[in-house]
C-alpha cells in the first residue's frame, strides 16, 4: 500500500483541509522549487522515504508530503539525474509528474519549504496567510536544530499536533537565529547540470530534512 496522491484527491474545505481517502487529521508538507522536476521532486521523495522508514506507515501519522513549482512543468517527469539521486538513497521516483505552484496548494499547506529565500518570497506573496509557515529547507533546518525537542507534544499526542508545534516554534525563532550567510539558506538549481552536481544537490537536501524528519519523528535516522 502507497500513500494517496496528495494534492490530486477531494478536497473538502480549507477549515478541515482533508481530501477524501485521507484522515481528517493531516499536516501537509509542501516543497516548492523552479519547475519542480528537480530539487523539489527530490525533497519530497527523500522526506516520504525518510518518514517510511522510520515509521513504516504509509499515512505517516497524517503527514502528507508533496511538492509544486513556482514555473512548474505541469505533467512533466522529473529529471533523469533527480531519479538517480533517489535512487541513490533507496526513495522512490515512481509516478511523480510535475505541478504549477496554485493557490489552493499554499492555501492546505501547513508547512511550505522552498528551496531558496525567492520561492519563499513567491510563495508569500500569494497571500493566504502563509508567512509563518513557510521557510526555506535549510532555514527550517537550522531553526528546528534549535528547538528542544522536550518542549514539542509527546508523540502520543499525535506526529500532527507534533508538527504544528514545531511550525510555530520555529516561526518564533526566525527573528532571533540569522543564518550566517544569505547563501546559507539556498538549495541551487542543479537543471541542466551534470549527474555530479546532482549528487551534491542531492546529499546537500537528505543532510536537511534529516533534523526534520527527526523532530516530527522523534526517531533518529538509522545508523
Amino acid at each position: 500500500m502507497t500513500a494517496p496522491d496528495a494534492g490530486r484527491g477531494i478536497w473538502d474545505g480549507e477549515e478541515t483541509r482533508t481530501f477524501t481517502g485521507l484522515p481528517r487529521d493531516t499536516f501537509r508538507i509542501l516543497h516548492v522549487s523552479t519547475g519542480n522536476v528537480c530539487r523539489s521532486p527530490i525533497t519530497e521523495r527523500l522526506t516520504r522515504h525518510a518518514l517510511a522508514d522510520r515509521l513504516g506507515d504509509p499515512l505517516w501519522g497524517g503527514l502528507v508530503v508533496e511538492s509544486a513549482g513556482t514555473w512548474g512543468h505541469e505533467g512533466a517527469p522529473m529529471e533523469a539525474n533527480a531519479e538517480t539521486v533517489l535512487a541513490d538513497f533507496g526513495a522512490d521516483a515512481t509516478g511523480f509528474t510535475g505541478r504549477e505552484l496554485l493557490d489552493e496548494h499554499v492555501i492546505m499547506a501547513d508547512l511550505v519549504l522552498t528551496a531558496t529565500r525567492d520561492h519563499r518570497a513567491q510563495v508569500i506573496s500569494m497571500g493566504h496567510s502563509a508567512g509563518l509557515r513557510t521557510f526555506t529547507l535549510k532555514e527550517f533546518t537550522r531553526l528546528v536544530k534549535a528547538i528542544d525537542p522536550a518542549t514539542l507534544p509527546p508523540l502520543e499526542d499525535g506526529m500532527v499536533a507534533r508538527a504544528r508545534a514545531l511550525v510555530r516554534a520555529a516561526a518564533a525563532l526566525r527573528g532571533w537565529l540569522l543564518a550566517p550567510t544569505a547563501e546559507a539558506d539556498e538549495v541551487y538549481d542543479p537543471y541542466g547540470a551534470p549527474l555530479t552536481f546532482f549528487r551534491s544537490i542531492g546529499d546537500e537536501i537528505n543532510e536537511a530534512i534529516d533534523p526534520v524528519v527527526t523532530a516530527l519523528t522523534g526517531v533518529p535516522a538509522r545508523a
